[in-house]
């Protein structure tokens, strides 16, 4: 893949990341069923899609197109109860992906061509630090819940109304840093704080101690993934 094509692909993933996990509501996922809601996404996709490519709308009118197929898909033909699940996740943000890489394989000029062409050297590596950020952190939220989903009703530890997924976030947040300063060392001392904020708890219930396990290691790992990756690309320019 070519320097342009690199470029236009990760304008296009920062655009992407951005609108399904930035300025993408729990409430606009929930009723994405409605044609509205589907169609506000697909012109914030358009919006930000635009904005990355440095003005080149018919670029991103076809990308935000492909977001909205991709998403209308998922939405009408994976069943409510199974929508959440890490599966369905998974495909649809590589299908998302997949069509990132083949409007990049096509059109590998369209960074090229927009106001941001003569900059690309200095906002590449920004964009690859917060795109990064953006999947090791936010993206990782819903596939761990994914992952967990089938298990919560039976061992959902007590506690604060969406206090797991804070302590996810933060905690993924803080092993990407780590990694990213060169200090990986640090991620066993959180590892341990945590084993001993939570040994009350998860001694008292089984279930609920294997919950908690392997939401953790799903959590680090999927952080640790991203962490490294982020950091091979960041090297590799």
């Amino acid at each position: 893949m070519t320097e342009q094509a690199i470029a236009t692909a990760l304008a296009c993933l920062i655009a992407h990341l951005l609108a399904d996990f930035v300025f993408q509501t729990n409430a606009m996922v929930a009723a994405k069923r409605k044609p509205g809601v589907l169609l506000l996404h697909g012109a914030i996709v358009f919006g930000l899609t635009t904005l990355a490519l440095g003005g080149s709308l018919i670029p991103a009118a076809l990308l935000a197109l492909a977001h909205i197929a991709i998403d209308a898909l998922k939405t009408y033909a994976v069943p409510e109860r199974q929508r959440d699940r890490l599966w369905p996740y998974l495909s649809d943000q590589i299908a998302h992906l997949v069509s990132i890489a083949i409007f990049s394989f096509f059109l590998p000029n369209a960074f090229a061509s927009g106001l941001w062409a003569n900059h690309s050297s200095t906002l590449i590596p920004p964009a690859l630090f917060i795109a990064g950020l953006i999947t090791a952190t936010l993206a990782g939220g819903p596939a761990v819940g994914g992952l967990m989903l089938p298990h919560k009703a039976q061992a959902q530890p007590d506690g604060l109304e969406n206090a797991g997924r804070m302590i996810g976030l933060l905690e993924r947040t803080l092993i990407f840093l780590m990694v990213m300063i060169g200090e990986p060392a640090g991620i066993g001392f959180l590892i341990a704080a945590k084993s001993i904020l939570r040994f009350d708890t998860v001694k008292k219930n089984q279930k609920i101690s294997e919950y908690v396990i392997i939401g953790t290691l799903a959590s680090f790992g999927w952080a640790l993934i991203a962490a490294f990756a982020t950091k091979a690309a960041m090297n590799s320019f």
